[in-house]
């Protein structure tokens, strides 16, 4: 048995090209995952996985990786499926870099947060999120569990453990 430690990289992309790079891991009965550090996507894909190994071993971990990404892909926000939909995405991406609308919004958001927005500014995670299983997430038991946050200002990371 091989024991391994996975650093998982965020960004959304990433995250899925993860997703099915555990999914080949987690097939592989000779490699035992001893720990697991992510941020952002890559903290998803590391509470999913953990949470799936306790409830139901690599099948189980498979599965919740599995649900976690299907429910993700399912997330709508509104009006974008029109919007998305109404023109073929090469003209959409080459009509925003010229877009004055687009650079100004690019900008604000730049020098702004959404958060700022208060209770009109709805995270579209918030209820996957929400159904992550928590309790499995920062148990003891599986592989230790590290999650990486860096506060914009300062630069600094923070590693929160899971349990």
């Amino acid at each position: 048995m091989k024991r391994i430690n996975l650093a998982l990289q965020g960004g959304g992309a990433h995250g899925a090209f993860t997703w099915g790079v555990l999914d080949v891991l987690l097939q592989d009965e000779e490699i035992e995952i001893a720990g697991i550090t992510g941020t952002s996507a890559g903290a998803m894909n590391g509470a999913a996985l953990k949470a799936g190994l306790l409830t139901g071993g690599r099948d189980g971990a498979r599965q919740n990786l599995d649900w976690f990404w299907q429910q993700l892909g399912a997330i709508e926000l509104p009006g974008l499926n029109l919007w998305l939909g109404a023109l073929p995405p090469s003209w959409i991406s080459q009509g925003m870099e010229v877009s004055w609308p687009f650079i100004a919004a690019d900008v604000m958001q730049r020098f702004t947060s959404p958060y700022a927005l208060g209770s009109l500014y709805a995270h579209p995670l918030r209820g996957l999120v929400e159904r992550l299983q928590y309790d499995l997430v920062c148990a003891d038991q599986g592989p230790a569990l590290f999650v990486c946050a860096t506060n914009v200002r300062s630069g600094k990371a923070r590693v929160f453990q899971g349990a």
